[in-house]
């Protein structure tokens, strides 16, 4: 090993060594308990991501299009040659970026803390660090400011918490994951984490990602030691090694989950960084994102990228504050919540505090809302922004109804008063009780793809068959006899069903109550009343293994 490596690696170890000591000596350094540090995190509900760099130039995404070889993680498409990538920097020069503005735009949107890329998987550092020259403040760059300080004076400035996202993975610097020289690299990534958590004040989040590598390849716990010993009240998320804070599922919801925090992650175009004409999220589909995340008992990170002029795109501005003119109006319902007591599906989600519990309702599938009861009774009913609404309970259901005229397109949401605390109850599942069966089952993994996944209430659930397969059957038992006259159906990939039959059972004999020809995301029907107990979707042609995701019997 050569002097110079050493002396690195001596230095790393001598730093994390000095802060762990006086974290250990020193009461007000020491990390704050988990409860303490989380509390506000899980009360905010709603952040800002914000995805930036040169790449923004080109309109690619970030990290991802750095050439063709990118250390075995495979292809994104739409690649910029290495060479010319890693020289952007040296032409971007955001003369528009104004950090006020920015944390401006998220406090108008309602959210309530702001996670910046400070270095991305692409290696390129947007604030002033020593370990290296590849940086936004360095000679070669036009700009030569270091964007997180200003993005950290403007958010403790205007009291928004602060965070920082940070890629363990480097595909542009020569020693990362080097079988000879992986030590000097470790010494370089925990100089950076230093300096994030030394030179920019109180940071209130380190959002690590880690992309498959382990705890080990990094030094995660080292890290976590540096971080903790600098900042000691500072949420970080589960992709350094150690689990840490909390989960991060991406692009997609999380599923409920109220013994561990979690956040989505999710961008509210397609790409992560600014991409011309990339297609935007509705309001309606942004909301209720928002809805599902608090009702699973997440928080959303709602992710922006940045133009190369260092402006966010003025219709991206237009939907933020569309989302935080609704929070204004209703924001009582998601700030300060925990999720339930009723588990979200697709067509609503519930959130509580206190002895309140919020109805989001998405979709009328019927006159009413109709729901498992909750073992306390509702005293008072009030739909937030006013109207009626009226609820039933008795024989173990609860029945919301609200005038057809007096419903949200977006988001209906109701107050339900309770005599009791609202936190105290347990969750419910809205998934019916059936006995579900199939022909056919992905690799026979019933517990991730079985036919119940069709049934669960669950968006990121579904039953799955095998590749190729062109034919297939999914059939329920209610577990008693019913008299119904619709049926919703949505393929967790559309455009695979090309012919199907829905079915009932007679005896040993299946009756065809309708045939069909394509389901795609949102099939629904109604049909003349059937009375039965056992009822089947047979698909009869598919271009390949047939996926659905929910299948819903109505009365009505």
């Amino acid at each position: 090993m050569r002097t110079g490596i050493k002396q690195l690696c001596l230095a790393a170890a001598l730093l994390g060594a000095t802060l762990l000591q006086a974290a250990e000596s020193n009461p007000s350094s020491r990390p704050v308990p988990y409860p303490e540090r989380m509390a506000w995190w899980a009360d905010a509900r709603f952040g800002m991501f914000i995805h930036w760099g040169p790449v923004s130039l080109k309109g690619t995404e970030i990290g991802w299009s750095r050439g063709g070889e990118r250390r075995g993680y495979g292809s994104s498409g739409n690649e910029v040659p290495v060479e010319i990538y890693d020289n952007l920097y040296k032409e971007f020069n955001p003369t528009n970026f104004n950090a006020r503005e920015w944390v401006s735009i998220a406090k108008a949107a309602g959210m309530k803390y702001m996670v910046f890329t400070s270095r991305h998987h692409d290696g390129f550092s947007m604030f002033d660090t020593k370990a290296n020259d590849y940086k936004i403040t360095s000679p070669a760059s036009p700009f030569h400011r270091d964007v997180v300080k200003e993005l950290a004076d403007a958010c403790h400035e205007a009291g928004m918490r602060f965070g920082l996202y940070y890629s363990q993975p480097n595909w542009q610097h020569p020693d990362a994951f080097t079988p000879d020289r992986h030590e000097k690299y470790l010494a370089y990534l925990k100089q950076q984490v230093t300096e994030l958590c030394s030179n920019y004040g109180k940071l209130d989040i380190i959002w690590f990602d880690g992309l498959g590598k382990t705890s080990k390849d990094y030094d995660g716990e080292g890290l976590i030691k540096i971080i903790r010993g600098l900042q000691p009240g500072i949420v970080i998320n589960n992709r350094t090694g150690p689990p840490e804070d909390h989960d991060t599922p991406e692009q997609r919801v999380g599923k409920y989950q109220d013994n561990r925090p979690w956040e989505s992650c999710i961008t509210i175009c397609r790409q992560w960084a600014w991409k011309p004409d990339d297609e935007m999220k509705s309001l309606k589909e942004c909301l209720q994102t928002l809805g599902l995340c608090t009702g699973g008992d997440g928080n959303l990170l709602f992710n922006v990228g940045p133009m190369p002029d260092g402006r966010i795109e003025p219709r991206q501005v237009v939907r933020l504050k569309e989302m935080g003119q609704w929070l204004g109006n209703k924001g009582e319902s998601i700030y300060g919540t925990r999720g339930g007591p009723w588990k979200p599906t697709k067509a609503f989600a519930s959130t509580r505090k206190g002895n309140s519990i919020y109805l989001h309702v998405f979709r009328w599938d019927s006159d009413s809302l109709t729901m498992p009861d909750i073992g306390a009774k509702v005293s008072r009913a009030a739909l937030l922004g006013g109207g009626r609404v009226a609820v039933k309970q008795g024989n173990g259901s609860l029945v919301v109804t609200v005038p057809t005229a007096e419903r949200d397109a977006v988001d209906t949401v109701i107050r339900l008063e309770l005599d009791r605390a609202a936190t105290e109850l347990p969750a419910v599942s809205m998934a019916p009780t059936v006995k579900a069966t199939a022909s056919n089952v992905y690799q026979n993994q019933v517990h991730e793809y079985g036919p119940a996944m069709a049934f669960d209430n669950d968006s990121e659930s579904r039953w799955a068959t095998d590749g190729g397969t062109k034919q297939a059957w999914i059939a329920w038992d209610l577990g008693k006899r019913l008299t119904l006259q619709r049926v919703r159906i949505e393929e967790a990939i559309g455009g695979r069903v090309q012919k199907f039959e829905f079915q009932y059972r007679e005896g040993s004999e299946w009756k065809t109550i309708f045939t069909g020809q394509k389901i795609g995301e949102w099939f629904q029907k109604k049909f003349e009343p059937v009375q039965a107990q056992e009822f089947r979707l047979n698909i009869l042609d598919a271009t390949d293994g047939p996926t659905i995701g929910e299948i819903e019997l109505f009365e009505k």
